[in-house]
Protein backbone atom coordinates (compact mmCIF):
# COMPACT_ATOMS: atom_id res chain seq x y z
CA UNK A 1 0.00 0.00 0.00
CA UNK A 2 2.67 2.51 0.70
CA UNK A 3 4.34 1.86 -2.56
CA UNK A 4 1.03 2.76 -4.03
CA UNK A 5 0.87 5.88 -2.58
CA UNK A 6 4.39 6.49 -3.43
CA UNK A 7 3.84 5.83 -7.35
CA UNK A 8 0.34 7.64 -7.05
CA UNK A 9 2.28 10.86 -5.48
CA UNK A 10 5.15 10.54 -8.54
CA UNK A 11 2.64 10.28 -10.76
CA UNK A 12 0.47 13.31 -9.89
CA UNK A 13 3.94 15.58 -9.44
CA UNK A 14 5.48 14.14 -13.10
CA UNK A 15 1.58 15.17 -15.13
CA UNK A 16 1.88 18.04 -13.24
CA UNK A 17 5.26 18.90 -14.91
CA UNK A 18 4.37 17.78 -18.21
CA UNK A 19 1.41 20.07 -18.48
CA UNK A 20 3.47 23.04 -18.46
CA UNK A 21 5.84 23.43 -21.03
CA UNK A 22 6.82 27.37 -19.52
CA UNK A 23 9.26 26.18 -17.46
CA UNK A 24 11.68 29.01 -16.56
CA UNK A 25 14.53 29.81 -13.81
CA UNK A 26 11.24 32.92 -12.69
CA UNK A 27 9.37 29.35 -11.70
CA UNK A 28 11.75 26.33 -11.35
CA UNK A 29 14.90 25.60 -9.65
CA UNK A 30 16.99 23.28 -7.81
CA UNK A 31 17.57 23.11 -4.07
CA UNK A 32 20.72 21.85 -2.75
CA UNK A 33 21.49 21.93 0.99
CA UNK A 34 22.28 20.50 4.71
CA UNK A 35 20.76 20.02 7.88
CA UNK A 36 21.12 18.46 11.15
CA UNK A 37 18.93 17.00 13.75
CA UNK A 38 18.78 15.31 16.88
CA UNK A 39 16.93 11.69 16.89
CA UNK A 40 13.59 11.31 18.70
CA UNK A 41 11.71 8.38 20.01
CA UNK A 42 13.40 4.77 18.52
CA UNK A 43 15.92 6.55 16.54
CA UNK A 44 17.42 8.05 20.36
CA UNK A 45 18.30 4.76 21.18
CA UNK A 46 20.51 3.98 18.28
CA UNK A 47 21.87 7.43 17.35
CA UNK A 48 23.49 10.46 18.45
CA UNK A 49 22.75 13.01 15.72
CA UNK A 50 22.18 13.24 11.92
CA UNK A 51 23.65 15.23 9.05
CA UNK A 52 22.41 14.96 6.20
CA UNK A 53 22.12 16.50 2.12
CA UNK A 54 18.88 17.65 0.84
CA UNK A 55 18.62 17.60 -3.08
CA UNK A 56 15.10 18.71 -4.38
CA UNK A 57 13.38 19.91 -8.04
CA UNK A 58 11.18 22.48 -7.67
CA UNK A 59 7.71 24.11 -9.79
CA UNK A 60 6.13 27.32 -8.98
CA UNK A 61 2.54 26.21 -10.16
CA UNK A 62 1.13 29.37 -9.18
CA UNK A 63 3.32 32.08 -7.63
CA UNK A 64 2.43 30.65 -3.56
CA UNK A 65 2.65 27.21 -4.28
CA UNK A 66 5.51 25.11 -5.41
CA UNK A 67 5.86 21.16 -5.79
CA UNK A 68 8.45 19.14 -6.84
CA UNK A 69 10.30 15.95 -6.30
CA UNK A 70 13.07 15.51 -2.99
CA UNK A 71 15.52 13.13 -2.31
CA UNK A 72 19.29 13.56 -0.85
CA UNK A 73 20.76 11.20 2.35
CA UNK A 74 20.22 11.41 6.20
CA UNK A 75 23.01 10.30 7.98
CA UNK A 76 22.52 9.12 11.61
CA UNK A 77 25.71 8.41 14.28
CA UNK A 78 25.16 5.25 15.78
CA UNK A 79 25.51 5.06 19.49
CA UNK A 80 26.38 2.15 21.91
CA UNK A 81 27.99 -0.29 19.45
CA UNK A 82 25.35 0.22 16.97
CA UNK A 83 26.41 1.04 13.37
CA UNK A 84 26.37 4.23 11.65
CA UNK A 85 23.06 4.16 9.29
CA UNK A 86 20.86 6.40 6.72
CA UNK A 87 17.85 7.20 4.98
CA UNK A 88 17.75 8.08 1.41
CA UNK A 89 14.13 9.71 0.63
CA UNK A 90 12.29 8.83 -2.98
CA UNK A 91 9.88 11.60 -2.35
CA UNK A 92 7.63 14.40 -3.91
CA UNK A 93 7.01 17.58 -1.98
CA UNK A 94 4.72 20.71 -1.87
CA UNK A 95 5.54 24.03 -0.53
CA UNK A 96 2.59 27.14 0.28
CA UNK A 97 4.90 30.23 0.55
CA UNK A 98 2.67 33.15 1.71
CA UNK A 99 4.71 36.52 0.53
CA UNK A 100 7.54 36.46 -2.51
CA UNK A 101 10.02 36.65 0.96
CA UNK A 102 9.18 35.71 4.01
CA UNK A 103 7.08 31.87 6.21
CA UNK A 104 6.84 29.17 4.24
CA UNK A 105 5.32 25.91 5.17
CA UNK A 106 5.29 22.30 3.18
CA UNK A 107 6.07 18.82 3.20
CA UNK A 108 8.18 15.83 1.58
CA UNK A 109 5.65 12.44 1.29
CA UNK A 110 6.96 9.24 -0.36
CA UNK A 111 9.38 6.51 0.57
CA UNK A 112 12.94 6.38 2.69
CA UNK A 113 14.82 3.43 2.24
CA UNK A 114 17.11 2.59 4.80
CA UNK A 115 20.89 1.99 4.59
CA UNK A 116 22.64 -0.34 7.06
CA UNK A 117 19.32 -1.21 8.75
CA UNK A 118 19.16 -4.63 10.40
CA UNK A 119 16.31 -6.87 8.05
CA UNK A 120 14.86 -3.27 7.35
CA UNK A 121 14.40 -1.46 4.11
CA UNK A 122 12.50 1.40 4.95
CA UNK A 123 8.79 2.91 4.84
CA UNK A 124 6.63 5.33 4.57
CA UNK A 125 8.47 8.68 4.51
CA UNK A 126 7.09 12.30 5.78
CA UNK A 127 8.90 15.07 6.67
CA UNK A 128 6.99 18.45 7.41
CA UNK A 129 8.78 21.52 6.97
CA UNK A 130 8.45 25.23 8.45
CA UNK A 131 10.71 28.11 7.59
CA UNK A 132 11.70 31.40 5.82
CA UNK A 133 12.75 31.80 2.38
CA UNK A 134 13.42 34.53 -0.37
CA UNK A 135 14.85 34.30 -3.79
CA UNK A 136 17.94 32.09 -3.15
CA UNK A 137 17.54 30.77 -0.18
CA UNK A 138 15.38 28.27 2.21
CA UNK A 139 16.37 28.18 6.35
CA UNK A 140 13.77 25.74 7.95
CA UNK A 141 13.03 23.24 10.67
CA UNK A 142 12.14 20.30 9.96
CA UNK A 143 10.69 16.92 11.39
CA UNK A 144 11.51 13.95 9.79
CA UNK A 145 9.14 10.40 9.98
CA UNK A 146 10.36 7.47 8.39
CA UNK A 147 7.98 4.65 9.57
CA UNK A 148 10.41 1.49 8.58
CA UNK A 149 9.26 -2.14 8.82
CA UNK A 150 9.17 -3.85 12.12
CA UNK A 151 7.77 -1.21 14.20
CA UNK A 152 10.55 1.25 13.78
CA UNK A 153 10.14 4.96 13.77
CA UNK A 154 13.09 7.03 13.10
CA UNK A 155 12.34 10.44 13.82
CA UNK A 156 14.45 13.13 13.53
CA UNK A 157 13.99 16.85 14.71
CA UNK A 158 16.25 19.50 13.29
CA UNK A 159 16.87 22.61 10.94
CA UNK A 160 18.22 23.01 7.53
CA UNK A 161 19.07 25.63 4.60
CA UNK A 162 18.64 25.16 1.15
CA UNK A 163 20.33 27.48 -2.20
CA UNK A 164 18.13 28.16 -4.86
CA UNK A 165 20.09 26.91 -7.98
CA UNK A 166 17.90 28.60 -11.67
CA UNK A 167 17.69 26.56 -14.47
Amino acid sequence: MKKLILVFALLVVGSTFAQNDDITSKNSWLKVGLNTGLPMGDADDLSTFSLGLDLKGQFLVTPNFGIGIATGYTHLFGKDGVDDFGIIPAAGFARYYFQKTGLFLGTDFGYGFLMNGDNNQGGLYVNPQIGYHNDDWNFFAYYQNTFAENDLDIRVLGIGATYNLRF
